[in-house]
């Protein structure tokens, strides 16, 4: 989209509909996520009770979804025969899901080749009406819309969203509004995660035992994951959706152009199902539905017990979802009870098999062959890549992009939902009075900097890449409205993500979008995140002077700070220039509009020290998905966030041993070196056990505590003089079994390298 002509087109309606009333005036263009082509022409359509709505059978849906919606929304009651309409016309010419929207002075015209098609132009128009006509409460006898020519399409077929319900449960009308808010913005998938180690939520009529107990459990854990000593909730927990409310919800997402997709958890993730049926585990010894969060040894056995069990699962669910694809989950299967386990041990002789990862291949294999003759394809975490998959999976790429890369070049579909991108149980902001989450950072720009096509992949690979998927797993997520915390507004950049195409997209317009997208959200009764008003801020050396600048990115606002600790008011400093850093410092700042504070107060430390600004080299660069501020980062005078590892002053490695090369202008003498690693074991993150310092052509090697919590404090006292010196950060290596992420390559994460 052209957004200079828009912006202009924009002017002069301004100017053609200044003489309204204001409550009479409809937003101009603000619609998520942002259509491939919009152009605003000459006029505007004036929508009151008098109109009409015109279409063919084929779009009643859509066409009665929008009566509903501007009735309800305005207590009008449409004029079926009136010659002023909007009118729904059939275009075979167009995709499945694109859609033209043509509003001109006389008439609204729809055309579409499907009713799904038709309802995502409802929902771009519906974006076009006031805010108000979400909750009932337009209460003018009319509205302007601006005439406008849209021509859309999506850019992927799969435009996903997740909830977890073991961890924590939400009522079916919770489901219902979770679903509504998707459709609002043209998301088609909605991933139902309804099986895992502490709960089985989904009535299962051919085993009672699944909802009677495997979906309950004693305790809850309280607080976090990663806390000393653990705590708990001392009450039991649970719940189950019944077969007739899965088909409530399923019909219901189907109206609305959303296929509601299954997951049941196999071979791991499977504790809640064993506790009621221990004798599809590896020892058959009594267990209970997990208590607390994290990876567990006992799962699924291999036996032909176990697939008789699951076939009859799979036979009801099949049942209940009309669903072309069921999630069989195969992520996080630790191997230690099969190694031990005379069945697991037989089957992998009898199959001659190689190893356990092998026997974890034939068992996904199993499974998909049997839904298979049920009409049904599998999707699963990329861990089914390991010990081979079968060409007609789908993998749901997790760990990052490596296995999208691997299943699309060998023929296999894929999703992308990368953690780094798309785990909205991450923080979102660096504010200190965030709830609690599991760690890590995702802040809104960062969802929308994905891009679902990994560069690796040439022209025809690319075809196997379906689309994205938001994911929020909610160990930390209780209630309803901590999941619409967390879930907006990063899911309105995940949709422009999937839907707009890239050159059709622009972080600092769609922020504008957002912003007045929150006041939609508030008629909505959405619980939202709103961090558009925090400030970013970061050190820039520019001729070897440091200075520190901030930014914020909504219009129409300016900066305010203080220097003295106090919190800033309409009095303050106002910041123009990025302000000179040659001492220790402390920032307050708020973004105001005119002298009204909005937002919450930022505030920075700077820490000065004799490495901050210098040459920095690292032997391999940090994992792309937690880059940061890249190597300069280290040297910037700024420490990471304590919970947040994923912020931009934390670095993040994946298997690689770190080299760190830091270099002066001049000989510098070195009283200290200090830093931190982050040791998060339940996220895969491990602090190395030593690490190494190189000065003036030696070696020394110093342990690393490790018993500090998270968080690893690491500093030495060399006492030398050098122009240059080398920190070798060896990786923890393979991540032991019984930890969660048990065979796959450590993480390690390093802050900010200060030298005194």
């Amino acid at each position: 989209m052209n957004i200079k002509k828009l912006l202009a087109s924009c002017l002069f309606l301004l100017g053609l509909l200044s003489c309204k009333k204001e409550q009479e005036v409809a937003i101009l263009p603000q619609i998520i996520p942002q259509p491939n082509q919009l152009e605003i022409t000459e006029g505007a359509f004036e929508l009151n009770p008098t109109i009409g709505i015109k279409s063919p059978t084929l779009f009643l849906g859509s066409s009665n979804y929008l009566k509903a919606f501007i009735e309800k929304g305005a207590s009008w009651e449409l004029n079926s025969s009136s010659e002023r309409e909007i009118e729904f016309v059939e275009n075979k010419n167009l995709s499945a899901e694109g859609y033209q929207l043509n509003v001109t002075p006389n008439r609204i015209v729809i055309k579409a080749a499907t009713d799904q098609g038709a309802f995502y132009a409802v929902q771009s128009l519906r974006q076009l009406l006031p805010v108000s006509f979400e909750n009932g409460n337009f209460n003018d006898s009319r509205t302007i819309i601006p005439c406008l020519e849209i021509i859309d399409e999506p850019r992927f077929q799969y435009r996903g969203m997740h909830l977890d319900v073991s961890r924590h449960m939400f009522p079916v009308s919770f489901i219902k509004s979770y679903i509504d808010a998707l459709a609002l913005l043209k998301i088609n998938k909605f991933h139902w995660h309804l099986t895992d180690d502490q709960g089985w939520r989904i009535e299962i009529k051919k085993f009672p035992k699944l909802q009677g107990e495997a979906a309950f459990r004693d305790k809850t854990l309280k607080g976090h994951y990663n806390d000393e000593p653990v705590q708990y909730q001392n009450e039991r927990y649970g719940g189950f959706y019944s077969q007739e409310e899965i088909r409530e919800v399923v019909a219901y997402a189907k109206e609305r152009h959303i296929t509601v997709i299954p997951e049941i958890e196999m071979p791991g993730h499977a504790q809640a199902a064993l506790s009621a049926y221990p004798e599809l585990g590896c020892t058959g010894n009594s267990i209970e539905t997990a208590t607390t969060w994290g990876v567990f040894e006992d799962i699924f056995c291999s036996k032909d017990e176990t697939f008789e069990f699951l076939e009859g699962v799979l036979d009801e669910v099949v049942e209940l979802f009309p669903s072309e694809y069921i999630h069989i989950g195969g992520d996080e299967a630790p191997k230690t009870r099969w190694k031990a386990c005379e069945n697991c041990q037989k089957r992998i002789q009898e199959e001659g098999l190689k190893e356990e990862f092998e026997l974890q291949s034939y068992f996904i294999k199993r499974i998909e062959k049997y839904l298979s003759l049920k009409g049904k394809r599998i999707i699963g975490w990329d861990e089914i890549i390991e010990g081979g998959l079968s060409p007609n999976s789908t993998v749901m790429s997790w760990r990052g992009f490596e296995g999208a890369i691997t299943a699309a070049k060998q023929g296999n579909d894929v999703v992308m939902t990368p953690s780094s991108h798309c785990y909205f149980d991450y923080y979102q902001s660096e504010g200190s009075n965030e709830p609690t989450a599991i760690g890590g950072f995702l802040p809104l720009e960062k969802v929308y900097s994905l891009e679902p096509i990994p560069e690796e992949l040439d022209e025809m690979d690319s075809k196997h890449i379906l689309g994205a998927q938001g994911n929020l797993w909610t160990e930390y997520i209780p209630n309803s409205k901590q999941v619409e915390y967390m879930v907006f507004p990063r899911i309105l950049a995940l949709s422009e993500v999937v839907w707009t195409q890239p050159e059709s997209k622009n972080y600092k317009e769609f922020v504008q979008r957002v912003e007045h997208f929150h006041k939609r959200l508030d008629a909505l009764g959405i619980h939202y995140a709103n961090h558009l008003y925090d400030i970013e801020g970061g050190l820039i050396v520019d001729e070897g002077k440091s200075v520190y600048e901030m930014k914020t990115l909504t219009n129409g606002k300016i900066i305010k700070y203080t220097l003295d600790g106090s919190s800033p008011n309409k009095e303050s400093l106002t910041y123009g220039q990025p302000i000179p850093f040659s001492k220790d410092m402390e920032i307050h700042a708020a973004v105001f509009r005119g002298d009204e504070k909005v937002g919450s107060d930022f505030h920075q430390k700077l820490w000065s020290h004799k490495a901050v600004g210098k040459h920095i080299e690292l032997n391999v660069s940090p994992h792309k998905a937690y880059q940061g501020s890249g190597a300069n980062g280290l040297v910037n005078g700024i420490w990471g966030s304590s919970t947040r590892y994923g912020d931009k002053e934390w670095l993040g490695f994946w298997g690689d041993d770190l080299e760190i090369m830091i270099n002066f202008e001049e000989e510098t003498d070195i009283d200290s070196v200090s830093t931190r690693f982050y040791d998060g074991q339940g996220q895969w993150i491990y602090a190395p056990t030593e690490v190494i310092f190189e000065a003036n052509g030696k070696q020394i090697t110093y342990p690393v505590n490790g018993s500090e919590g998270v968080l690893i404090n690491f500093k030495i006292e060399p006492k030398i003089r050098t122009t240059s010196f080398k920190l070798i950060v060896p990786n923890y290596g393979t991540i032991p079994e019984g930890k969660q992420g048990a065979g796959n390559k450590a993480w390690t994460f390093i802050d900010e390298i200060v030298v005194k």
